[in-house]
């Protein structure tokens, strides 16, 4: 079962996701991937110098200060960056779930990953990048706004204004409400209980 994890800035989601990495749970990280793919897949490279030019692999470095200034001043630019980028993410967890569930568990991770049946992808932006589309469930990670906005402020030593500008770009209301399970992490609840309950929800689900 492939199940995705979502939420918006400050919500939590990675923790959750890294809590479930303890666990012992399979988790992509679509971000991290992501970046690593533009670093190492030649086919994604090529498309992404035809978009911006030769200069955005100076010294062979992907040039993200370039690409995020570029973006941000034409949308459009962004658009088609997604367009090349998210396929390429696509393929790339359909071949770790094809890999992890044809061969042998070689880790913890993957054995518990076999065992039960539950593979997971983290990504702020499932729906936007039309990853929903591959999961058999969606686990969506919420907070009331103000404290998102203190998470992200302190982690990022970022501005409100800032880090209201990036929630307007991620998940919403809608997107939380397509979910099927939601997470309410407010911190009252510790993160592995949590995790303990998506999981025990998930398992239900399947029975």
């Amino acid at each position: 079962m492939l199940i995705g994890i979502t939420g918006g800035i400050g919500s939590g989601k990675s923790t959750i996701a890294k809590q479930l990495r303890k666990m012992g749970y399979a988790v992509y990280d679509t971000d991290s991937e992501a970046k690593r793919l533009i670093v190492e897949d030649a086919a994604l490279r090529q498309q992404i110098e035809q978009l911006f030019g030769k200069e955005v692999y100076a010294d062979g470095v992907y040039q993200t200060a370039l690409v995020a200034q570029r973006v941000f001043t034409d949308k459009s630019l962004l658009a088609q960056l997604n367009a090349i980028v998210h396929p390429a993410v696509r393929q790339d967890i359909l071949q770790h779930l094809a890999s992890n569930s044809s061969n042998g568990p070689t880790s913890d991770s993957e054995a518990v990953q076999q065992r039960s049946g539950l593979f997971f992808i983290e990504c702020a932006i499932l729906y936007q990048a039309g990853f929903d589309t591959l999961c058999d469930k969606v686990v969506a990670v919420t907070a009331p706004e103000d404290i998102r906005l203190a998470r992200a402020v302190a982690r990022d030593h970022s501005t409100i204004e800032k880090v209201r500008a990036r929630m307007r770009t991620q998940a919403t209301e809608q997107d939380r409400l397509r979910a099927n399970i939601i997470i309410n992490n407010d911190g009252q609840t510790p993160i592995p209980t949590l995790c303990e309950q998506i999981i025990g929800a998930l398992v239900g689900e399947d029975r």
